[in-house]
């Protein structure tokens, strides 16, 4: 995007509205990559995305979120693995691209040019690179003491990661004792765990004769596998571990290159992938690798989305620093997103949450970056007319590091004599109810609401999520066998269930039964903007829900609010506002909502409806350490209830840092900025002086 069109002719307000949106959008895809193993969009489209929210803040700086995705390296692990702090923070990589479809190679590598240019501007000489392959893994951080593996790290979100010591120790090729005559004392050695390609292709071979799970891609497979509770799991799975830095050491005079460093770890018997390892002089030394090793992409024995720069010198390295999230001395160079064919055997339709009717493509399946497809969304009818997509058609299909798939065109040259046009169905074809378009949708919607068992589950899905009511092991699989099996109907069934019908279910003994009977009982207590989130009333999303619960204070009065009150809400318009009235207006909504409040369904409920406390309303909050009365989710939200802010990072617009045991390095950030300190009894005072 030019800067002009990011910046003529255009309200503040509108410029505002944009950063929220992108800012709202980014903390979800990157929750869901990095907790949920789940990509939402393409790498390339969240990276174009990102540079986007980082240019609008770097001309908006006062519309820019505390918590804004471009000051976190990842998102806060959610796990129920120990959580430790990084001594030192495991910062990601900024990004760079080349369309190789330009024949000048200046515009074709422009940013490269750029960044190599910043470099020598910065050192005054023309920096020596090391080149390596951007490894398409998960990050770790191992801690060696007195050359022995003590302890091993997730990257988390830079600053806090999950242990995995156990899990990790069962990784064939990481070394549990260092092969060096004399072993530092502390040696921190960063590195990507992962699967090769054939390991992967053969284990998902092996799931498939067995009839149990099939893995979705490799970076999916090694992040179950080295985040299990149960380390004989992991020791079962074919892992393999590429050093690529070292974090510390305690003897580290004698390395002065980041060569030297991966020359040090080779010896220790650490696999630095030495075959891919490149000294580059300059920027024509730079390019050759990243085209040598993209046109090998194929016969790379495992993923890797790009390649990386790193300037050779530590000393220049120091010199040069980092910004926020990134060091200043390495680039990440990524690839262009993928593509190969594959040949529509059918289009079928899926019934979603909401009850819309989306058309999806079956094809032959085909492994495209490390990926095996079978299936692709159309989106809607409108979107097969335009590309004239039919059955049998052979089609390109484009994925780009961890991404939903999309087909990018039909190849009509390849059109077969026997292809056959789709038209959409005129009911469902799940509870065989009318389809209707709503005026000004493209979407067709099934009007079966609940009665369809396919919204039935999408629905009951949505209610237990992690967003939601937050129940733990109440995924949509086995949501669909508790339905199939008659056991809930509804929401408020869930809360019905009982150990003797769980352990009945093919699977299901008596400590899983336990474990999930508990976890129901646990949501119980919840949070207004949660519930609200949670009945899925359409249009209202996580950010909407806190926005309604803040305004209204309780469900009684949202669900009798009239239109014109509801549109005082931020972000609440009039499509939002019918759809909440329309919601509450259904008999058979009113009555579910009943019941959970029967079943013993309870949250806070506001004294008025503007909650507001003096010592906390306007005032922007850090919390580090843990909270003894609190988890991470309920100080925020209690916060955010009271009028104030949660922010991920330290600034000079924090008003305070809530303190709890173990706290890390934001403590120190926040000693130098002389920003005030509090405990968790502070806050609770905080509370009690409110209402005294």
């Amino acid at each position: 995007m030019e800067e002009n069109d990011l910046f003529t002719d255009t309200k503040p307000l509108e410029i505002k509205s944009h950063i929220d949106n992108l800012t709202r959008n980014l903390i979800k895809y990157c929750d869901y990559y990095h907790n949920k193993n789940e990509s939402l969009i393409s790498d390339e489209e969240y990276d174009q995305l990102f540079r986007e929210l980082e240019e609008l803040e770097t001309h908006y700086p006062q519309y820019r979120w505390n918590n804004s995705p471009t000051n976190i390296v990842g998102a806060t692990p959610i796990s129920k693995l120990a959580q430790r702090q990084h001594t030192i923070p495991m910062l990601s990589l900024n990004n760079i691209f080349s369309n190789l479809a330009i024949d000048d190679r200046l515009i074709r590598h422009k940013e490269l040019f750029q960044f190599n240019r910043r470099i020598y501007e910065k050192l005054g000489n023309a920096p020596e690179y090391i080149a390596t392959p951007k490894y398409d893994g998960v990050a770790v951080n191992l801690t060696y003491t007195n050359g022995i593996l003590d302890s091993a790290l997730t990257r988390g979100d830079g600053f806090i990661g999950e242990d995995v010591t156990l899990n990790i120790k069962t990784v064939r090729n990481i070394p549990k004792i260092l092969k060096l005559t004399n072993p530092p004392k502390l040696l921190e050695v960063r590195g990507e765990v992962l699967i090769k390609t054939a390991d992967f292709l053969n284990f998902n071979i092996t799931q498939k004769e067995l009839g149990i799970k099939i893995y979705a891609n490799p970076r999916n497979f090694t992040s179950g596998s080295i985040r299990q509770l149960d380390s004989s799991i992991t020791a079962s799975r074919p892992l393999h571990f590429f050093a690529y830095s070292i974090a510390r050491v305690s003897e580290s005079a004698k390395l002065n290159t980041f060569l030297q460093q991966l020359m040090y770890l080779k010896d220790a018997e650490f696999d630095i992938g030495e075959n891919w390892v490149a000294i580059c002089k300059d920027t024509d030394e730079l390019i050759a690798y990243y085209e040598t090793t993209f046109s090998n992409l194929n016969k790379m024995p495992f993923g890797i989305d790009g390649v990386v720069y790193k300037v050779n010198r530590i000393e220049d390295q120091v010199q040069l620093g980092f910004v926020s999230r990134a060091p200043k001395f390495a680039i990440a160079h990524k690839f262009p997103a993928k593509e190969c064919e594959s040949q529509i055997l059918s289009i079928q339709v899926q019934v979603g949450r909401t009850g819309a009717i989306t058309p999806i493509a079956k094809i032959i399946p085909i492994l495209v970056g490390g990926v095996m497809i079978s299936s692709i969304s159309l989106h809607n009818q409108a979107e097969i007319l335009r590309k004239d997509i039919r059955i049998n058609d052979f089609v390109l299909v484009r994925r780009a590091g961890e991404v939903i798939p999309e087909i990018v065109k039909v190849l009509l040259e390849k059109r077969p004599t026997n292809t056959v046009q789709f038209t959409m169905p005129t009911h469902c074809p799940v509870c065989n109810s009318g389809l209707i378009r709503e005026l000004d949708e493209t979407i067709i919607r099934c009007s079966g609401g609940l009665f369809c068992t396919a919204q039935k589950k999408q629905s009951i899905t949505h209610f237990t999520s992690r967003l939601a009511m937050n129940i733990d092991g109440l995924g949509e699989k086995l949501v669909a066998q508790l339905i199939d099996n008659k056991l809930i109907n509804h929401v408020a069934d869930i809360y019905k269930l009982n150990l003797e019908q769980l352990e009945e279910l093919p699977r299901f003994g008596k400590k899983r039964a336990s474990n999930l009977i508990n976890a129901i009982n646990n949501s119980k207590k919840t949070t207004l903007s949660r519930l609200i989130y949670a009945l899925g009333i359409r249009h209202v999303g996580e950010s909407t829900a806190k926005d309604l619960a803040a305004a209204f204070g309780s469900l009684d009065k949202m669900s009798t609010a009239n239109i014109t009150e509801l549109m005082q809400v931020n972000d609440v318009g009039i499509i939002v506002a019918e759809s909440i009235i329309s919601f509450f207006a259904e008999y058979h909504n009113q009555e579910v909502i009943k019941e959970l409040m029967h079943l013993g369904i309870t949250y806070h409920i506001s004294k008025s409806n503007n909650n507001y406390n003096k010592f906390i309303s306007g005032y922007t909050f850090v919390v580090t350490g843990s909270l003894t009365n609190y988890t991470r989710d309920d100080i925020k939200a209690k916060i955010e209830e009271l009028g104030g802010k949660v922010a991920n990072s330290i600034s000079k617009k924090t008003n305070y840092i809530l303190v709890g045991i173990n706290a890390g390095t934001k403590l120190d950030t926040a000693h130098k900025l002389g920003i005030p300190i509090i405990s968790e009894n502070d806050f609770e005072n905080f509370l009690v002086e409110e209402n005294s």
